[in-house]
C-alpha cells in the first residue's frame, strides 16, 4: 500500500488547487479526479468543446544508443524499426507467456533515440524490465527516466486544434500519431497528435520547471475571446468514461499480466510476423502468442456490452448465459454521451457475435445486456 509520504505530486499541483480540484491517490500520485463541477459535466465539456488533462503521472522513458531500435523491437509487439522520425506508435510490451506488462506509446525522436510513454502504475516495472533486457542482450542503449523532470498534459476535444492554431500554425497540420519538437514560449516542448478520449487533440511534454508559467500563458491565449472558456480543466474520472466510450483498453482492466494479448481487442498492434531475418528481432511473448493463435485462438475475447438498465456494471461482475457464468466485466459506466449504460468484458469466443444476449450478475438483480460493436462512440468526421 502506498504511504502518504511516498505519494508524488504533479508539477501542476498548484494549478489543481486554484481550480478547486478534488484530489485522490492514483498509482502513487496525488491527481485530480474532478474539479468544481462533476465528472459528467467534464465529460460533456470534452465531447463538445475541449478539456485539459494533467497526465504527468504517466512515465516518460528516454532510450538512446545504437541498439535503441533493436531493444524496442524486441520488447514491443508493434514493428518499431520501420518508424520514421516524428512518428508515434501504440504498442504492447508482453511477458513470455503472451500476457501484457503494459501498453505504451513509442515516439521516434531520431535515428537512435526514442521516448516511450508508459502507464504510471507500471513505470517502475517497465524500467526494471528494460534494464534486465539491456543487460541480458548486451544492448548499447542508455535509458533515462524523465518522468519527474517533465510534465505532461493532454488537450482533447473538437475545438482544440482550431484553438491551438492561434498559438502555432504547425501543430494543426500534424497527422494523427505524429509529433513535433519545437521552441515555444521560451522552452522546448514536444507536441503529439495523440490522446485517450476518442476526440482529436494533442498531448504535450515540457519541462516540469516551466509548466506553471506555460499553463497561465497558454490558457490565457486559448480562452482569450469574450472570456469564453472553450478549454477547461478536466480530471481522471471523466478521462476514464471518455476512454470507455471510445472502446480503449485500460491496464488493470482490459490489459494485464494474466490476460492474453490476443484477447484484448488490439490485434492491430501485435505483429506476429516479426522475424530475425527481416526485422532484426522477434518480440518477447511472440512465440507464445503464435502458439495460442495456431491452437484456435485465446479462450476469451473482449466485447462491448450495452445494458438494458440505468444501473452500471462493475469490474469483476459475472457475465451470464442461460444462467451460467461464462465471462467477467472488465469496465463499466453510465455513458454521458450516449445516455445509456455500457461495459466491456471478456466472454468465450462462442459468445462474441454482435447481438448476443447476456445477463450481468449485479448481486440482487441480473442486468440484461447485448453484445455490440465497439467503439461505443466515434467522433464525427
Amino acid at each position: 500500500m502506498t504511504t502518504q509520504a511516498a505519494i508524488k505530486q504533479s508539477p501542476l499541483h498548484k494549478y489543481h488547487e486554484e481550480y478547486n480540484a478534488q484530489m485522490v491517490e492514483y498509482a502513487g500520485w496525488e491527481m485530480p479526479i474532478k474539479y468544481a463541477t462533476s465528472i459528467k459535466e467534464e465529460h460533456i465539456q470534452t465531447r463538445t468543446s475541449g478539456s485539459l488533462f494533467d497526465v504527468s503521472h504517466m512515465g516518460r522513458l528516454s532510450f538512446k544508443g545504437k541498439d535503441a531500435s533493436r531493444l524496442l523491437e524486441h520488447v514491443c509487439s508493434r514493428k518499431i524499426g520501420s518508424m520514421v522520425e516524428g512518428q508515434c506508435r501504440y504498442s504492447l510490451i508482453c511477458n513470455t507467456t503472451g500476457g501484457v506488462h503494459d501498453d505504451v506509446i513509442v515516439n521516434r525522436m531520431g535515428e537512435s533515440e526514442f521516448l516511450v510513454v508508459v502507464n504510471a502504475a507500471n513505470r517502475e516495472k517497465i524500467v526494471a524490465h528494460m534494464e534486465s533486457v539491456i543487460a541480458d542482450r548486451g544492448f548499447d542503449v542508455k535509458m533515462e527516466d524523465r518522468t519527474l523532470k517533465t510534465a505532461m498534459i493532454a488537450m482533447q476535444g473538437p475545438k482544440v486544434m482550431e484553438l491551438i492554431g492561434k498559438i502555432s500554425s504547425e501543430i494543426p497540420q500534424l497527422k494523427r500519431y505524429r509529433f513535433l519538437v519545437k521552441n515555444m514560449m521560451i522552452m522546448k516542448i514536444m507536441v503529439a497528435r495523440t490522446g485517450y478520449t476518442g476526440e482529436d487533440g494533442v498531448e504535450v511534454i515540457l519541462p516540469a520547471s516551466a509548466i506553471g508559467m506555460a499553463m497561465k500563458m497558454m490558457m490565457k491565449e486559448l480562452n482569450s475571446e469574450q472570456d469564453q472558456e472553450d478549454i477547461k480543466p478536466c480530471g481522471l474520472g471523466a478521462r476514464d468514461t471518455l476512454r470507455l466510450e471510445a472502446g480503449m483498453p485500460l491496464y488493470g482492466h482490459e490489459l494485464g499480466e494474466d490476460i492474453c494479448a490476443l484477447s484484448c481487442g488490439v490485434d492491430f498492434v501485435i505483429s506476429l510476423d516479426k522475424s530475425v531475418e527481416n526485422q532484426g528481432e522477434t518480440f518477447i511473448g511472440q512465440d507464445a502468442l503464435i502458439a495460442i493463435r495456431d491452437n484456435g485462438g485465446p479462450d476469451v475475447k473482449l466485447v462491448g456490452l450495452e445494458i438494458d438498465s440505468k444501473r452500471t456494471a462493475r469490474q469483476g461482475m459475472a457475465i451470464m448465459v442461460d444462467g451460467k457464468a461464462v465471462g467477467t466485466i472488465s469496465s463499466g459506466c453510465a455513458s454521458p454521451t450516449l445516455n445509456k449504460s455500457i461495459a466491456m468484458g471478456f466472454v468465450p469466443q462462442a459468445n462474441t457475435e454482435l447481438g448476443t444476449k447476456v445477463q450481468i450478475d449485479a448481486g440482487r438483480v441480473q442486468l440484461d445486456a447485448t453484445v455490440v460493436q465497439m467503439p461505443f462512440y466515434k467522433r464525427p468526421k
